[in-house]
């Protein structure tokens, strides 16, 4: 270890060793105290950086263990990845860019996918809804049973699909019941805590006459891997 270092980081004042901030000698902070790049000094004599200074507690962490932890919660990922490239530290940017989760080891995430099928009749103006169905694959079988006891009123059926996961399949039904139910079953997904990452759309012809249009939800949520 070597001599501490006091930074002001946007009035938060962290206390490092010089090894740590020349973790990365190609970053900002590395050339910083090599004496390659200007400092700045406030009224006591701390060094100074005008960045957000919370946020530098994740880069403060990373450099001392080239590990990026956040919270779970954490919501603030575009603005630590304006900080990383401001600080340049390319393995933090790396990071910050790779698609998988940032969670602890002993956190995953659960997937919910929503699905709707809906086939159109070309030969109608305006288009009209021949048949339409809604699906929804999970492994929360938490989710399921809710799902089981708050939508009675549906048409539905559940199966196990090969990946041990479970479906419930609703309808066939009407594009205006399977518009009420879709707004419903997402309504349900999101309050038990599940955030839409991404959605989809697929359209293909199946006979002259119909089209089948797809359309894809993919819910996600982090979860302890004690729970199901």
């Amino acid at each position: 270890m070597t001599t501490p270092v006091t930074l002001n980081v946007g009035g938060h004042l962290y206390t490092t060793s010089l090894s740590t901030l020349q973790r990365y000698p190609d970053s900002m902070l590395g050339a910083m105290f090599r004496g390659d790049f200007p400092t700045t000094r406030d009224s006591q004599g701390n060094y100074f950086i005008d960045r957000d200074g919370t946020l530098f507690r994740y880069i403060l962490n990373f450099l001392r263990t080239s590990e990026l932890t956040l919270p779970v919660d954490f919501t603030e990922t575009d603005l630590l990845r304006k900080e990383a490239d401001f600080y340049q530290i390319e393995p933090l940017i790396q990071c910050l860019h790779d698609p998988k989760p940032l969670y602890p080891p002993d956190i995953f995430e659960q997937v919910v996918e929503l699905s709707s099928t809906r086939k159109l009749s070309k030969y109608s103006n305006p288009v009209a809804v021949i048949i339409t169905q809604l699906t929804i694959t999970t492994k929360v079988h938490a989710l399921l049973e809710g799902i089981s006891n708050n939508f009675t009123k549906w048409n539905k059926h559940m199966m196990d699909t090969r990946d041990c996961q479970v479906s419930f399949t609703f309808g066939p039904c009407d594009y205006h019941q399977e518009v009420s139910l879709r707004v419903h079953l997402m309504d349900y997904i999101m309050k038990q805590g599940f955030t839409i990452r991404n959605t989809r759309v697929h359209h293909m012809s199946e006979r002259a006459n119909e089209n089948t249009v797809e359309h894809h939800w993919t819910f996600c949520r982090p979860a302890h891997k004690v729970e199901d």
